[in-house]
C-alpha cells in the first residue's frame, strides 16, 4: 500500500530532501545557467555514491545505537573526533548563514520588505520548532516538507524544456576537461556528497530507536535484515528525490536562463530573480517559494547535525525526542549554531565567499570522514556480525574515491 510505504521513509527521505538546500540550488542553477545540460549526467553519476555513503552512516547508527561522532570518541584518539568536529561546526555555521539569507532574500523577492529581518524570523521560527515539537510530529513536519522540493519539478514543465536534447545529455556524458567544467563538476559533487548529511542521518537513525523503543542491531541482530533493508529503500529513495530534484533545476535553469544568455549565477535568489523575465511570473514565483521550502528543511538539519556531534563529544544528553529540560546543553547548540549563522548575514562578509569557504572545508571533512566511517563499519568489534556487505563496502571505498580526486582537484584548479 502506497501509505505503508510512505511511513516507511524517514531519515533517509528527510536526508536527500535536505541536500538541496538554498546553497545547493544556487550550485545547480549556476551549472545549468554556464553549461546548459552539459553536466546534467552528473545527477546520475553521483547517485549510487551519495546513496552508498548515506547508507553507511545510516547502518553504523542503527547497528551501534551511537551516532558518528560518539563512535568515534568510543574507538578513535580524541584529536581526530575534536579536528571533524570543529570543521563541522564551521562549515555547518557558514552554510546556516548561507541558507538564512537565500530564505530572507527569496522572501524579499516576493514580497518586498527587508531580507535580513526576514532572514533573522526564519532562524527563530527554525529554533523554537526544533525545541518544542515532540520528535514524532517534528519528523512528520520535516517529511512533509519535502513536498516543497516539487515546486522545481513544475517550473521545469513551465520552462519548455527540449526533452530530446536534455535526456541526451543526461543519459550519454560529455565532458570537457578544462578549469570551469572540472570546478563545477567538484562543486556539483561536494554539494551532493556533505558530511552533515552523514551526522544528520546516523543520528536519526538512532533517534527511530529511541521513538519504536528498540534496541540497536548490534544487541539485537535477529532484527537487522529488515531493518537494513529500511534503511536501503529508504536511503535509495531519499537520495532519488534529492538527485531527480537537482536534475530539474539544472533543467529548468539550462531552458531558460542559458537559452538567453544569462550564464552567471552565483545565488539562488539571483536565479530566481534572472527567471522572472525569461520565464514568467508563475516560474518565478515556484522557484523562490521552493527556495524558502527547502530553506524551512535543512536549516533544522545543519543545526541539528552540529547539535548530535557537539552533544557526542561531550557525553551530553541528546536528541530531538527529549523535552527542552532533558537536553538543554543538546538544544542550546541548535540554537547557538542558527543564531550564528544568521548573525553572519549582519556582517560585511561576502555572502559568496563565505559559500566558497563552507565548500573547502567540507571537502577537506568529507574524503577523510567518509574513510573514517568505512573503517568503522567494517570493524567486527564495533559492528560485530553486521559489518558491510560486499557491495556496499565497494560502493562506499569507491565513493569515498571520488571524493578524494574531487577534492585534490578543488585546490589544484
Amino acid at each position: 500500500m502506497p501509505s505503508e510505504f510512505l511511513k516507511r521513509l524517514g531519515p533517509g527521505l528527510i536526508t536527500g530532501a535536505a541536500d538541496d538546500d538554498p546553497s545547493g540550488i544556487a550550485t545547480y542553477s549556476q551549472v545549468g545557467a554556464q553549461f546548459g545540460y552539459g553536466l546534467s549526467w552528473t545527477m546520475l553519476f553521483s547517485y549510487p555514491l551519495m546513496a552508498a555513503i548515506q547508507a553507511v552512516s545510516a547502518q553504523i547508527g542503527s547497528v551501534t545505537g551511537f551516532g558518528i561522532a560518539q563512535n568515534l570518541r568510543r574507538h578513535y584518539p580524541r584529536p581526530l573526533l575534536s579536528g571533524v568536529v570543529i570543521l563541522l561546526l564551521i562549515a555547518n555555521v557558514i552554510n546556516l548563514g548561507a541558507d538564512l539569507g537565500a530564505m530572507g532574500a527569496a522572501l524579499k523577492l516576493l514580497i518586498g520588505g527587508p531580507q535580513l529581518f526576514y532572514a533573522a524570523v526564519f532562524a527563530i521560527v527554525c529554533i523554537l520548532l526544533e525545541i518544542f515539537i515532540s520528535y514524532a510530529r517534528y519528523a512528520a513536519v520535516l517529511k512533509w516538507t519535502t513536498l516543497s522540493l516539487f515546486a522545481y519539478v513544475a517550473v521545469v514543465f513551465a520552462a519548455h524544456v527540449p526533452w530530446t536534447k536534455a535526456l541526451h545529455d543526461t543519459f550519454i556524458p560529455q565532458f570537457v576537461f578544462n578549469g570551469p567544467h572540472v570546478t563545477a563538476m567538484v562543486a556539483l559533487l561536494g554539494t551532493t556528497i556533505s558530511p552533515y548529511l552523514f551526522f544528520w542521518q546516523a543520528g536519526q537513525e538512532v533517534e527511530e530507536q529511541r521513538r519504536r523503543h528498540v534496541k540497536p542491531l548490534y544487541v539485537a541482530p535477529r532484527k537487522a535484515e529488515p531493518e537494513l533493508a529500511r534503511i536501503r529503500i529508504d536511503t535509495l529513495v531519499g537520495m532519488g528525490v534529492s538527485n531527480l530534484v537537482a536534475l530539474f533545476i539544472i533543467f529548468a535553469t539550462a531552458a531558460t536562463l542559458n537559452a538567453h544568455g544569462v550564464t552567471n549565477i552565483q545565488t539562488s535568489s539571483q536565479a530566481a530573480e534572472a527567471l522572472r523575465p525569461v520565464a514568467g511570473e508563475f516560474a518565478f514565483a515556484l522557484f523562490a517559494a521552493g527556495i524558502i521550502g527547502t530553506g524551512m528543511l535543512a536549516v533544522p538539519v545543519l543545526a541539528g547535525s552540529a547539535a548530535y556531534a557537539v552533544s557526542e563529544v561531550f557525553k551530553w544528553t541528546e536528541g530531538l525526542d527529549r523535552r527542552p529540560r532533558e537536553a538543554k546543553a543538546f538544544y542550546a547548540t541548535i540554537a547557538v549554531a542558527t543564531l550564528g549563522g544568521v548573525a553572519l548575514n549582519f556582517t560585511p562578509l561576502d555572502p559568496i565567499k563565505a559559500l566558497y569557504w563552507s565548500a573547502v572545508v567540507n571537502g577537506v571533512l568529507a574524503a577523510p570522514l567518509m574513510a573514517v566511517m568505512m573503517v568503522i563499519a567494517m570493524n567486527k568489534r564495533i559492528m560485530g556480525h553486521l559489518t558491510l556487505k560486499r557491495p556496499l563496502f565497494l560502493a562506499g571505498w569507491l565513493a569515498t574515491f571520488v571524493m578524494v580526486l574531487a577534492t585534490l582537484a578543488f585546490f589544484i584548479i
